[in-house]
């Protein structure tokens, strides 16, 4: 979804909506959806899962809080981010051995339908992308031009959000069946990908030139990975549900701050 709000908004004459979707999206996939997860259930991950998936995971953050700083993201920094994006993937082809059981029992279902419908599954899910993603760039837009408040103020909170509920059935589903590592593996993955292929994509399409003050977000954004960080090396590579309300708790306080500043 975000990469479909993304590229529309940037040809809408939105980038603060654009980029505010991605950041906002990736501190609520921390901060609310693993919070949530941790709550239901523990998250825990594998020693060796975790040296090789949080690097990178911390990486991204870094990368567009330089990259972004400038309130600008050219179509030279789109290109680096989409290159890294292509190393990140053959990185984690060359892992693919890891892939468990578990992540077949997900979509094992799909398999035993034949290829008519996965066919018009595909195309059915591109519609309704597409379609949802419209309504929100529209939407968000309209919100935002008649009551007077910033396009990166919806795009990072109320699209954001939007954006994310995808993540949040999939990791209370995971967690619900015992699977927290796919939970937690299923944000890495996502909060990189927002990133390196949504901002780099869009970048590529039409350049981003942000008008908002927005390095505030940028630091929160960053500050709340290595928070995660933290609660993980605590917990002894696991989330329970203190780290679980540590994270809502954060982000519920960073919403509250960003709705005060619009009062």
């Amino acid at each position: 979804p975000e990469l479909a709000v993304a590229i529309l908004a940037a040809l809408d004459a939105a980038p603060e909506l654009a980029m505010g979707n991605v950041i906002g999206s990736n501190i609520a996939n921390i901060g609310l959806v693993l919070g949530i997860t941790a709550m239901i259930a523990p998250i825990v991950i594998a020693s060796k899962r975790f040296n090789r998936e949080y690097p990178p995971f911390l990486l991204a953050a870094f990368l567009i809080l330089f990259l972004a700083w400038d309130l600008k993201i050219h179509r030279l920094e789109g290109a680096i981010m989409v290159s890294l994006l292509a190393l990140y993937i053959w990185r984690s082809l060359s892992h693919k051995e890891d892939l468990s059981s578990e992540l077949e029992d997900e979509i094992g279902f799909l398999t035993d339908k034949g290829p008519a419908f996965q066919f018009l599954l595909i195309i059915g899910g591109l519609v309704a992308l597409v379609g949802g993603a419209k309504l929100l760039v529209s939407g968000g837009v309209s919100i935002a031009r008649n009551i007077g408040i910033s396009e990166w103020f919806i795009g990072i909170t109320i699209v954001a959000i939007g954006t994310s509920l995808p993540e949040i059935v999939s990791s209370i589903m995971a967690a619900r069946r015992g699977h927290g590592e796919m939970a937690i593996g299923n944000i890495f993955g996502s909060n990189i990908f927002n990133i390196l292929m949504v901002l780099g994509i869009t970048s590529l399409i039409h350049p981003l030139n942000i008008s908002e003050p927005i390095h505030p977000d940028l630091i929160i954004a960053t500050g709340i990975t290595i928070l995660l960080l933290v609660l993980i090396l605590f917990g002894k590579h696991s989330l329970g549900k203190i780290s679980g309300a540590t994270l809502l708790a954060t982000y519920f306080l960073y919403i509250t701050i960003k709705g005060m500043d619009i009062l």
